[in-house]
């Protein structure tokens, strides 16, 4: 099974036999996007599994990324599910229209699959023939994920990577803001 891109701006950038490369025009849906291109332009296979591990917890949860509801628990999608992973309480994060229709081993097997998916680090990242073998088979070994790109852990800290919060003498309720953010500079002459 060969990957494709699955995000049809992106499909323009690479060549019949291109895995890997660079770009200084960066298009795609921000929520799907993994953090080398969307910061740096660097774009490979790795991207589309990225965007893979962000389509299965959409899925599992019920939420989407790129218009996600923040919660006392988080403010984006990733750091929801990895807060909750991490907590030992992933069906918690499962979509309730579900109800009990649902095999709690593979659920929790898509989610443990969605977070390697959306690892920083491109070479944690599975290969798509590993995603298709962590799927059809129970005796693989699953590496265990470690925090995702982009989390954000709380009001009161910083973004790790990629962010930072305007500060609460601003806003009564703080602002999280990303590097993708735009500013504008007015010049006045002298």
């Amino acid at each position: 099974m060969n990957s494709k891109i699955a995000d049809f701006g992106m499909a323009k950038i690479f060549g019949v036999d291109q895995t890997q490369g660079n770009t200084n025009r960066v298009v795609g849906t921000y929520g799907y996007m993994s953090p080398e291109y969307a910061m740096h332009g660097q774009f490979s296979v790795k991207s589309d599994v990225y965007s893979f591990g962000v389509l299965v917890l959409e899925i599992i949860t019920g939420k989407k990324s790129s218009n996600f509801t923040e919660t006392s628990e988080a403010h984006d999608l990733l750091s929801y599910a990895w807060k909750y992973w991490r907590d030992g309480r992933p069906l918690e994060i499962l979509d309730p229209i579900l109800g009990d229709t649902y095999s709690r081993n593979e659920v929790i097997q898509c989610i443990h699959l969605g977070l390697l998916c959306v690892q920083e680090d491109i070479d944690e990242r599975p290969t798509m023939a590993n995603i298709v073998l962590m799927l059809s088979s129970y005796s693989v070994t699953r590496p265990v994920p470690h925090q995702p790109a982009f989390f954000y852990d709380g009001r009161s800290e910083m973004m790790q990577k990629g962010g930072f919060m305007l500060s609460d003498q601003f806003t009564s309720d703080s602002i999280p803001l990303s590097v993708n953010e735009v500013s504008i500079t007015e010049l006045y002459p002298r």
